[in-house]
Formats: C-alpha cells, sequence, structure tokens
C-alpha cells in the first residue's frame, strides 16, 4: 500500500448525535438531500457544525432519479409542475436544473462526491441507457471537479457492459455494493456502500460479521493493486454505527494509518 493510498469509513446518515459522530468519523452520506433539497441556511449550519477536516458526500435528490409514482416520492410530498419532465435520468431542462441546485449544495458543504442512486425500476433497455448517458454527459460538464458515483439497482446487475459504456462515455464512477458487483471500471476514486447480505438485498437489518469484514478488506486490498487510491467505505444497514468501528479498527491495524 503506498503514501498515496486511503480508505473513508463512514455512515450514511447520521445513526448517532452529530456530536458524538464527528468523534469517531471523519466523513458521512448525507441523506436528507435525497427526500427533500433542504434551505441553503441549513446546510450552511452542517458545514460550520462539523470538524473543518470532515467531509460530506451527498445523495442526489430523487427528483432526477425516480418517477413521481414512487413510494418516496409521493411519501416526501413533492409537488412540481410537469412532474413528468422530471426523474428517471431524463435530459431534460428540468432534470438539469434540479441538478444544478444539487451542485450548488454540494459546494456548501465541500463535497467531492455526489451519489446517484437509480432505482429498479430504472431497468437497463435501449431508452434508459440513452438517458443515462445523456444525462450524465451534461451533469458532468457542470459539476466542475465533484465526482459523480452513480449507484443502479435492480437489473443492471446483469449488464456490466452497458454500465462500463456510460461511465466511459460520461467520466462518472460506479458506485457498488461490493457483496453484490465489483465496480465494472476502477477510477482512482472507487465508491462502496454496504447494505447487508443475505438473499434478500438491500438487507438493511443484517449484521456484517468479522469474516465478512475479512473479506471486504481483501476486495479492498484488490482495488489498490488494480490503481486505485482512494477508497469510500459507507455502511447503509441497521447497525451501521457499530459495523464501521468494528471495520475502521480492522484497516487500522492493517493499513497503519491510511484509514480515516
Amino acid at each position: 500500500m503506498s503514501a498515496e493510498h486511503i480508505i473513508k469509513i463512514g455512515c450514511c446518515g447520521f445513526p448517532v448525535s452529530k456530536k458524538k459522530y464527528f468523534k469517531t468519523h471523519k466523513v458521512v452520506e448525507v441523506q436528507q438531500t435525497f427526500y427533500k433539497l433542504p434551505l441553503e441556511g441549513t446546510i450552511e449550519k452542517w458545514r460550520n457544525e462539523a470538524p473543518e477536516d470532515f467531509e460530506f458526500t451527498i445523495k442526489a435528490w430523487q427528483v432526477i432519479t425516480h418517477s413521481p409514482k414512487s413510494p418516496t416520492w409521493r411519501k416526501s410530498g413533492i409537488k412540481l409542475e410537469k412532474p413528468e419532465a422530471y426523474g428517471s435520468l431524463k435530459p431534460t431542462s428540468e432534470n438539469i436544473s434540479v441538478w444544478r441546485k444539487i451542485v450548488n449544495i454540494a459546494k456548501i458543504l465541500r463535497s467531492k462526491i455526489i451519489v446517484v442512486q437509480t432505482p429498479p425500476s430504472f431497468k437497463m433497455n435501449d431508452e434508459n441507457l440513452r438517458n443515462a448517458i445523456e444525462f450524465f454527459r451534461e451533469a458532468k460538464s457542470i459539476s466542475e471537479d465533484i465526482v459523480i458515483a452513480w449507484e443502479p439497482r435492480g437489473n443492471w446487475v446483469n449488464y456490466p457492459e452497458s454500465i462500463r459504456e456510460v461511465v466511459e462515455e460520461t467520466g462518472i464512477i460506479h458506485c457498488v455494493d461490493p457483496f453484490i458487483m465489483d465496480p465494472t471500471i476502477l477510477s482512482n476514486i472507487v465508491y462502496l456502500r454496504l447494505h447487508g447480505r443475505n438473499s434478500k438485498w438491500p438487507n438493511y437489518r443484517y449484521k456484517y460479521s468479522d469474516s465478512d469484514l475479512e473479506s471486504l478488506m481483501l476486495k479492498i486490498m484488490r482495488y489498490f493493486r488494480k490503481g486505485c487510491s482512494e477508497i469510500y467505505v459507507m455502511f447503509n444497514n441497521v447497525y451501521m454505527y457499530d459495523d464501521s468501528l468494528a471495520f475502521k479498527k480492522k484497516c487500522a491495524s492493517v493499513f497503519r494509518g491510511k484509514c480515516i
């Protein structure tokens, strides 16, 4: 492991109070931005109350990824004119306008990464493939140095070459649960989201075993050997706080100061 290698371990959302979390972790993935865009004042407060070296990544608003008919959209009470112009990574002016707002939030938080999670209903087909490429091209062009990490769910796992095409054509990165699949293309930055194991996926009530964490560490070693330099490991299960701490401890004993 070279001096440039680093592992960043955190949680998707704050599983404990911010005050406690700031003492044990250096990165969090903001979930509120998926359900409804916070006010700028709220975002500035988050940044100001966090330590200077603390990192926020953010999850993109569901308005650009999910159908207006989706349960999470309806539950959030989102009301927009022309709802049919939004969601499903449609390369519409409406979706791109929302993306600009998401980028603005990322800049306020000084976020390096925006996670874009598409639902299982966004299936791999010719139309969605075209939309993904066109949308991400435009999104990338206005995101400056912010990294876009795309986590496609559903049947995309059966079409790695299509995922590869999107990544190669647009310059984004492929975000994965490493227990489901590896990134189709490894870039300098790898972003992993862990949603639990077993036959049901995601399985948020799953607690990762010591054996699981050993397997995860071996995967990370392999990614480093293939040229990656910075790996985010973001737990997204009920036991995310304890599991992330356990993994930090395990990594610290092996990677010696390269794990935060």
